[in-house]
């Protein structure tokens, strides 16, 4: 069978593309036979956080209002122990703009590192360990974490370069009716809106290689 592609259009700091992402890896682990290749597009769901970004309680207190998040803090927390993420929020936890954690999976790509497993640390870092990502120092040392030379990096992200190619790319996709993440593009054919149950991802999975056989025959 030919490569597939799955592309997936998310933000870092959207806990429900943390929770779609180990939904769709739980799926395709029941498609050993197929052989995926996965790619991260960008999308900032406040794309006018300040460069610093903003304490995250407060961030979610100006959105919801403070009971509202607090409630939505406490669900997600319960809907993350379901696909082994523990979600955690301190008081020093920022709200970061995510330009930077962008720029460093598009870097990553050019370099053909695994960037499926960066987005994995990015995520991790963010909503487990209340890490800055938008942070360079923080953003170097997971990139090294990769193999990534982690000067190169710093900078690269200290630099105007490819900003505007990866803010290019989120218009783009927002010109394309993408208003939320994630959204999921199963080979070009099937899109998935949301952090859909692993049975769902498992349905298009199978009607996607449904497609292709039918295809090949």
């Amino acid at each position: 069978m030919s490569t597939i592609t799955v592309q997936i259009v998310s933000d870092f700091v959207c806990p429900w593309c943390y929770v779609g992402k180990r939904r769709l890896d739980t799926a395709l682990a029941q498609f050993e036979d197929m052989d995926v290749k996965i790619s991260w597009l960008p999308f900032q769901l406040s794309p006018d956080m300040p460069p610093e970004g903003k304490n995250r309680k407060q961030h979610y207190d100006s959105i919801f209002g403070a009971q509202k998040a607090a409630t939505i803090m406490a669900d997600m927390a319960e809907t993350g122990k379901e696909e082994g993420i523990a979600f955690t929020y301190t008081d020093d936890a920022m709200s970061p703009n995510t330009l930077m954690a962008h720029k460093l999976m598009f870097r990553a790509a050019e370099q053909g590192v695994d960037t499926d497993s960066l987005a994995e640390k990015l995520f991790e870092a963010h909503h487990v360990h209340c890490r800055n990502i938008g942070d360079v120092d923080v953003l170097a040392e997971l990139a090294a974490s990769e193999g990534m030379d982690a000067a190169e990096v710093s900078d690269y992200l200290s630099s105007g370069e490819d900003g505007e190619i990866v803010a290019n790319v989120m218009k783009q996709l927002r010109t394309e009716q993408v208003s939320g993440v994630p959204f999921i593009v199963l080979d070009g054919r099937l899109a998935l809106s949301g952090a859909q149950p692993v049975d769902v991802f498992v349905k298009a999975l199978n009607q996607l290689q449904s497609l292709l056989q039918a295809e090949s025959a």
